[in-house]
């Protein structure tokens, strides 16, 4: 009697659990839930290329990355390309520049750019909400611009994430200091959810150029597994339940 109640405690428990993650893609199940609002998908809220070119947005974040001939990039959430193409000038022919997005409509026009401005290096790709799909071992930076605020499983992205990087390789985030679900990602919860899955802040400015902040990171240390990462509160961007 005992086993059957135990077998049917845990076939209980095992169902609200599959419940409550219901509304998160399986692949996402085995890591924490992020208890914070995001944004949707806009796009266009950071202006058209030539304000940001007469910003210097992309020649001042590209000269604090020291993206330089024959640098390998990601540029994650690519969009229309602004930076994927600019990126692809800095490094050169032997740098290599990665262009993913989720978007079928923004991966076909990126295509269609790349195409007409003859990009020989780079190559584009789809990636997934929980997962950028890169190859191991394969980047010096990777980019998320003004996107990692639409992350709706950060900590399975940031994971996945990581065995991209090449040794001495760092994660480059650009955002604005203000509430998630305002297209924004306030410093203490990026450093918090980074943190959590064994990155350390290198660097951190804040730029007029840029409408907000600039945020280096590397990995340190083994990946931790799955279960023992610990969720960020979204108030205090501390680690906790």
């Amino acid at each position: 009697m005992r086993l059957w109640a135990s077998l049917a405690a845990l076939l209980l428990l095992t169902a609200c659990s599959a419940e409550k993650d219901a509304d998160r893609p399986e692949t996402s199940r085995e890591f924490p839930r992020a208890w914070r609002p995001v944004s949707d998908l806009s796009g266009t809220e950071f202006g058209n290329e030539d304000q940001r070119d007469n910003l210097g947005e992309a020649e001042v974040v590209m000269d604090l990355a020291a993206i330089k001939a024959g640098t390998t990039v990601a540029d994650i959430g690519a969009g229309e390309g602004y930076y994927t193409v600019r990126l692809a000038e800095r490094v050169g022919a032997k740098g290599r520049v990665l262009a993913q997005d989720i978007d079928p409509g923004a991966i076909q026009r990126l295509g269609q750019r790349v195409e007409r401005e003859r990009l020989d290096n780079v190559s584009i790709k789809t990636g997934a909400a929980d997962d950028p799909r890169l190859p191991a071992n394969s980047f010096d930076r990777v980019f998320l611009v003004h996107m990692y605020h639409e992350v709706t499983e950060p900590y399975a992205f940031l994971w996945r994430l990581r065995p991209a990087l090449r040794e001495g390789g760092q994660v480059i985030v650009v955002d604005v200091d203000r509430p998630t679900d305002r297209h924004g990602m306030p410093p203490s919860l990026l450093f918090c959810e980074f943190q959590a899955v064994g990155f350390r802040l290198v660097e951190f400015v804040r730029r007029p150029e840029l409408n907000g902040y600039y945020a280096q990171f590397e990995a340190v240390g083994p990946r931790p597994e799955p279960v023992a990462i610990k969720p960020c509160n979204t108030a205090k961007g501390k680690t906790g339940s």
